[in-house]
């Protein structure tokens, strides 16, 4: 009788087991699943406060936090709900240079090491010592002007703008954050594959991780813009930062390569420029790090106006926070008659766009389509809180 009891009660202590290691996998295989704080073993008002932080910016759309798998909060601004589109700007260069992992791994690239001219034959002059790594890290050494490449947003052809942008520095000497680093990859991966690098990312991303509902934009050529501008929902932005703290594995599929993941997350540059924050933040692999100390080490996909996706690898935590953002229809960029103009000056011409909306010379809805983030989107109080909200969402996982 006692050795029945025994047995029966190993049984039962493996079924728990198994029960946690499930828990700890948890995916969104059609849907997130929701826990409570408490059932995660969060402090409810350690929750509260971040949620807080984030929306004493006005411009906070979304925000969303996954633990172990599940759905533990959210919380959106009036007329938004978990349907809503944010766009990534930056964040984007963080999905793209997950395709150059996996073409790694099956042998289309032989190296992130190798040089740009291997792929790409125009870089067979003095850029020729430029290698994918360069790009990935932003050390490429490639020219690099005041409006720091902002421009290329508003051309027709986005190529034909890369390919003309020469040497200026040694690589690996600065950091220097190039848009055209991260247009480069799509050239590279159409190179190796045959496919626009759209297509690969819903193809070896996006299709496995369940993610159906996305515009990824090209410019008015068809190049796709690799270095910013996907659009999708907070909850599927979480979906990808999930993906990266699962090691690049989806329940069982290896999606993303371990090895490349792991030297994602590494600290290549350990510190960059101090742009509206003082907290040092390093860089890898198209990924930054915003926190790496005895309190924890918390990686983030960033975009421009202050879209994020935090990844907390450690305690397998997402953190994501969109701004607002009004989509238009349409994936293609078309600037209409505007894009005859020489646009030289970013901040002025994006002010003189919003000077003709508003007069009702054009209309940013109809006359033009691309990603375009309004005044009431562009985060302010956020990048104040940034070192607070670090250290918030670092504080989820302490007693």
């Amino acid at each position: 009788m006692r050795e029945s009891k025994q047995i029966l009660l190993t049984l039962l202590m493996c079924i728990f087991s198994l029960n946690v290691i499930a828990q700890e996998k948890e995916f969104p295989i059609e849907k997130w699943q929701s826990k409570s704080a408490s059932e995660l073993k969060i402090d409810q008002l350690k929750i509260d406060k971040l949620f807080d932080l984030s929306f004493e910016d006005d411009a906070t759309q979304s925000v969303v936090l996954i633990k172990n798998g599940f759905l533990v909060g959210e919380r959106y601004a009036d007329g938004y709900d978990q349907q809503s589109y944010g766009t990534s700007w930056s964040m984007a260069k963080s999905f793209y240079s997950a395709l150059i992992g996996i073409s790694l791994e099956l042998g289309e690239i032989s190296s992130i090491d190798d040089n740009v001219g291997t792929y790409l034959s125009y870089f067979n002059d003095e850029r020729s010592v430029v290698t994918i790594r360069d790009l990935l890290d932003m050390t490429s050494g490639l020219e690099f002007p005041e409006h720091e490449h902002e421009i290329m947003f508003f051309r027709n052809d986005q190529i034909e703008y890369v390919k003309s942008i020469g040497m200026e520095k040694a690589p690996k000497t600065l950091f220097e954050y190039n848009n055209v680093n991260s247009m480069l990859l799509g050239e590279i991966l159409l190179q190796v594959t045959g496919k626009k690098a759209d297509v690969l990312l819903r193809e070896r991303i996006f299709d496995k991780i369940g993610i159906e509902d996305a515009t990824l934009w090209q410019d008015g050529s068809g190049n796709v813009m690799t270095y910013c501008c996907i659009d999708m929902s907070a909850r599927d932005y979480s979906k990808f930062g999930l993906l990266f703290s699962r090691n690049g594995n989806w329940n069982g599929d290896q999606v993303i390569p371990a090895n490349y993941v792991d030297e994602t997350f590494s600290t290549v540059w350990e510190s960059t420029p101090n742009w509206w924050t003082d907290l040092n933040r390093g860089y890898s692999l198209h990924w930054w790090i915003s926190k790496n100390d005895e309190e924890g080490t918390i990686f983030n996909a960033s975009g421009k106006f202050g879209q994020y996706i935090f990844v907390d690898r450690e305690n397998d935590i997402i953190f994501t926070r969109i701004t607002k953002y009004h989509p238009m229809p349409g994936s293609i960029q078309n600037w209409s008659f505007l894009k005859y103009l020489d646009i030289s000056n970013v901040d002025l011409w994006i002010s003189i766009l919003r000077i003709m909306h508003k007069i009702g010379l054009i209309d940013l809805s109809e006359d033009i389509t691309t990603p375009n983030t309004f005044p009431d989107g562009e985060s302010n109080e956020f990048y104040t809180n940034y070192e607070e909200i670090i250290d918030a969402m670092a504080d989820l996982s302490r007693d």
